[in-house]
């Protein structure tokens, strides 16, 4: 494999990855209205971190001692008990809001940090790393240790890509959310959040009820 062949593989296959659904996309799509279109960037920021550690840890043989049922259920049980508090405190906070900022966007250093938190809690991103991820750092690994870079700018590339565009553009339209709509979104948000923590759980522990 080249490093072009690598960068639009890892760049695709993280794109793919993100246009679908999840606590990330929502955690994004909750901020945006009321810190701006630099929310995705920002949040990014913090996944890059985690993703950074993770491939440090699977080029170092990490993989060999959590990949086995009982690992992913732990990882699967912490996530969704994290996800679920996430939506729940959303939730609560809900009330006290006054509506999205109609001036200009806030500043909130804790972005970055909700966005490592967010991503370590979905089960699912530790599940594809340990998995799919895995197998395309090993093969990124024998063309050398540049082409570890390379994979990881195509991935990092499509996910700050992807949640720029979903950022910029909630933002942009935050004019045309009253306070009641956007109180709605998080309310929605909220649950959505709680709602994928039960869905991680269950998907783990389900077959054995």
């Amino acid at each position: 494999m080249n490093y072009l062949s690598i960068f639009v593989m890892s760049f695709t296959i993280a794109l793919i990855g993100a246009l679908a659904p999840g606590p990330l996309l929502t955690a994004v799509i909750a901020k945006s209205p009321r810190y701006g279109f630099k929310t995705g960037p920002m949040m990014m920021v913090g996944h890059a971190a985690v993703e950074i550690a993770m491939i440090i840890l699977l080029v170092s043989g990490l993989s060999r001692f959590i990949q086995n049922p009982l690992s992913i259920k732990i990882i699967a049980l912490l996530g969704g008990v994290i996800l679920i508090s996430f939506g729940v405190d959303m939730l609560m906070r809900t009330p006290s809001l006054s509506g999205a900022d109609n001036g200009k966007p806030i500043r909130d250093s804790n972005l970055p940090l909700l966005g490592a938190a967010v991503s370590l809690s979905n089960p699912y991103w530790s599940i594809w790393w340990l998995t799919i991820g895995l197998g395309l750092v090993l093969a990124a690994q024998k063309a050398g240790v540049a082409a570890l870079f390379v994979f990881f700018a195509g991935h990092i590339l499509a996910d700050v890509g992807w949640y720029t565009i979903v950022s910029f553009t909630i933002s942009r339209g935050k004019r045309f959310i009253s306070g009641k709509v956007y109180k709605a979104m998080m309310k929605t948000c909220g649950v959505l959040l709680a709602g994928f923590g039960l869905y991680f759980i269950s998907a783990v522990f389900g077959k054995n009820m």
